[in-house]
């Protein structure tokens, strides 16, 4: 059996065309005749997406029309397991050639279908149908002329030779000129189908923050987040710490024992519900003390401000109107401005 696969092997390759390279893959292409997909470049060499996420794009591209491509009959048909499989169909969403949309059914169910494009430039960017050309006019025929009928001379003596008359020129009107050709501006570039609610896992990621740093590290306060940092493991036996990572920590546990926070609930902050299993403690306790630092104490100033009394606002009164018996607002009882305006009106017309 190794003779005849060798053979066949040796047989192959001389038969690829052209010189075989030294170094690099040698492609043996044998045509499909049938159970066969096509593949663009565009998705198999695809500089984004992982080699993950296009090995699942050509067997979803491979599966026929209503086949079920969720995250758990995915991971039925294939090795990798469903975490892998749902980042891979987070790339595919990402880059446009997955999409999930929601449909009503006539009956009123709301379904949501898997489409998969195997080209998504393309419903991006529409090419439009060549125009044909415009056709150059036929010149019309030149009108032939008729000769005049010759009259028979009357008998007499001989008339003198006539001369021929010159020939006229005719001229074939040609074809006009065809029109110079406007430039058409290249379509806009429409709106994306959807936008990515999740990152792919590609994406550029954030910097990270760095350690906070005290004020001043001062004997004390290095003493302090040295020992604090050394009991640790005492506490949360998960949390045993080497050298090097207490003296890379210690700044930032001085940075919150500078702000007055106790160091039972630094512990209780930093140690509280860590992972299962915790492989890397420094780097916990790195982005805990990052992310969870508490605020700096109020000053003296600060707290003089929340002490002072607020202004008071003097708030007008409700009165009842003496005539109407409306409320309004006064700060001295009386009539309501009806009133008064009736009153007005009365003695302006009695005097």
């Amino acid at each position: 059996m190794d003779t005849q696969q060798n053979t066949a092997l040796t047989r192959a390759l001389a038969e690829v065309p052209g010189p075989l390279p030294t170094s690099g893959v040698i492609h043996i292409t044998l045509p499909h005749t049938d159970r066969f997909t096509v593949v663009g470049n565009h998705l198999a060499q695809h500089p984004d997406l992982s080699c993950i996420a296009v090995g699942l794009a050509v067997r979803i591209q491979s599966l026929p029309q209503g086949a079920k491509v969720g995250i758990k009959a995915l991971a039925a048909r294939c090795r990798e397991g469903e975490k892998r499989i749902a980042a891979a169909l987070r790339e595919l969403e990402a880059h446009g050639y997955l999409r999930r949309v929601r449909d009503r059914l006539p009956s009123g169910r709301i379904i949501t279908r898997t489409v998969f494009c195997n080209r998504p430039a393309a419903l991006l960017h529409p090419r439009r149908p060549a125009e044909a050309p415009p056709q150059p006019a036929k010149p019309e025929p030149a009108p032939t002329p008729v000769p005049a009928p010759m009259q028979q001379p009357a008998p007499g003596p001989a008339p003198a030779p006539m001369q021929e008359p010159a020939p006229v020129p005719v001229r074939i009107p040609t074809a006009a000129p065809p029109a110079p050709e406007v430039p058409v501006a290249p379509p806009a570039p429409s709106a994306p189908l959807f936008v990515p609610r999740v990152p792919p896992p590609t994406a550029p990621k954030a910097p990270r923050r760095p350690l906070p740093q005290p004020s001043e590290l001062t004997p004390e306060l290095d003493r302090a987040a040295t020992a604090f940092l050394s009991d640790l493991h005492r506490h949360a036996p998960q949390f045993t710490l080497s050298e090097d990572d207490v003296r890379r920590l210690v700044p930032g546990v001085a940075a919150w024992l500078e702000r007055a926070a106790r160091p039972d609930a630094i512990r209780r902050a930093l140690t509280n519900d860590p992972p299962h299993p915790l492989k890397h403690p420094a780097k916990l306790l790195t982005y805990r003390l990052t992310e969870l630092l508490p605020p700096a104490p109020p000053g003296v100033d600060d707290l003089a401000t929340l002490d002072r009394p607020r202004p008071r606002f003097t708030v007008t009164p409700f009165q009842t109107c003496d005539d109407c018996d409306r409320a309004f607002r006064s700060p001295d009882p009386g009539h309501c401005r009806d009133c008064r305006q009736t009153r007005a009106a009365y003695a302006q017309a009695a005097a």
